[in-house]
C-alpha cells in the first residue's frame, strides 16, 4: 500500500469522495493530524532535521545564547544608521 497527498479543489470535492466511495475496498482516507495544524509540516519538519545534521557534522555553527544576542544587537544598531 502507498500513502499520498491529494489536493483537491473545492468545487471537486463531492466527485472525489464519490469516486472513493465506489472503490472503498482499495482507497482508505485518513486524516493527518499534522497537517491540519500546519499545510507545510513535513517541509518543515525536513528542514529542520537537515540543519540538526548540518549543525552535528559542523558544517553549521550554532551560536551560544550570548553570542546571538551580540549578533541581534549588531543587527538592530545597523537598522538605526
Amino acid at each position: 500500500m502507498q500513502t499520498m497527498a491529494v489536493q483537491i479543489q473545492d468545487n471537486y470535492v463531492q466527485n472525489f469522495m464519490s469516486y472513493v466511495n465506489n472503490h472503498s475496498e482499495s482507497i482508505s482516507i485518513t486524516k493527518d493530524k499534522n497537517l491540519g495544524l500546519d499545510p507545510y509540516f513535513y517541509e518543515r519538519q525536513q528542514q529542520l532535521h537537515q540543519i540538526r545534521n548540518d549543525v552535528k557534522n559542523g558544517n553549521i555553527r550554532l551560536l551560544s545564547q550570548e553570542e546571538s544576542d551580540n549578533e541581534i544587537e549588531l543587527f538592530f544598531k545597523e537598522l538605526e544608521k
